[in-house]
């Protein structure tokens, strides 16, 4: 039944852009953010990862043909790109710096919390998967497009409430979270390079 689609859709967004996930992220990279800055940091990252995610869902399956890339090379130059901002929090020269100064051109709320965290390779594959035109009527994709923006709703509100992390924690608190974010980061970042490599690997073999 569709209805039990929608479980199921709802479920599958929520674990690809995975909101908890992100604040973790969110928190190690805004630390030496005033809370305003935090908010629209929030904002950005939101609205550019709907964009991302609304344009693959209407889009992603003929541009995805047309160019020919695959889904595991971009989760392969994912997982290198939070490897690295992984490194960076740890050794604590990463965009949670206080004394960092942010590059112009180079929001943070665009990269790394756009993408590859909050469009990930998992939420942009979902994006196409779910609502893959050969299979589902236009009502019946708009209704998972709208299961898509309520996961990206809930990410926000999630990501607001950043503030109460940094008060409880504290100046010691945030340093020492920075630095466990990071290391769970860079974790993270070896589990989707070793996934995009078993991808890859069959491909190259058979080739």
């Amino acid at each position: 039944m569709f209805q039990e689609k929608l479980v199921s859709d709802f479920l599958t967004f929520f674990t690809t852009v995975d909101p908890i996930g992100t604040l973790a992220i969110f928190v190690g990279l805004t630390a030496a953010l005033s809370e305003k800055d935090r908010e629209k940091v929030a904002w950005k990252a939101i609205l550019y990862s709907t964009g991302i995610l609304v344009a693959f869902m209407a889009l992603g399956q003929i541009a995805l043909g047309s160019i020919g890339i695959e889904l595991a090379s971009f989760e392969l130059a994912g997982g290198i790109i939070f490897f690295l901002f992984g490194l960076q929090m740890v050794f604590g020269s990463g965009a949670a710096d206080a004394s960092a100064e942010p590059e112009e051109g180079h929001g943070i709320a665009v990269f790394p919390l756009a993408v590859p965290s909050i469009a990930s390779p998992g939420s942009i594959l979902a994006a196409v998967v779910l609502t893959d035109n050969r299979e589902h009527k236009f009502w019946e994709q708009v209704a998972i497009a709208g299961l898509l923006l309520l996961v990206l709703g809930i990410t926000l509100v999630v990501l607001l409430q950043a503030s109460r992390v940094f008060a409880l924690l504290g100046k010691s608190g945030t340093n020492l979270m920075v630095r466990v974010m990071g290391l769970i980061l860079a974790s993270v970042a070896v589990e989707m390079i070793l996934e995009a490599i078993q991808e890859i690997l069959p491909t190259l073999t058979t080739g």
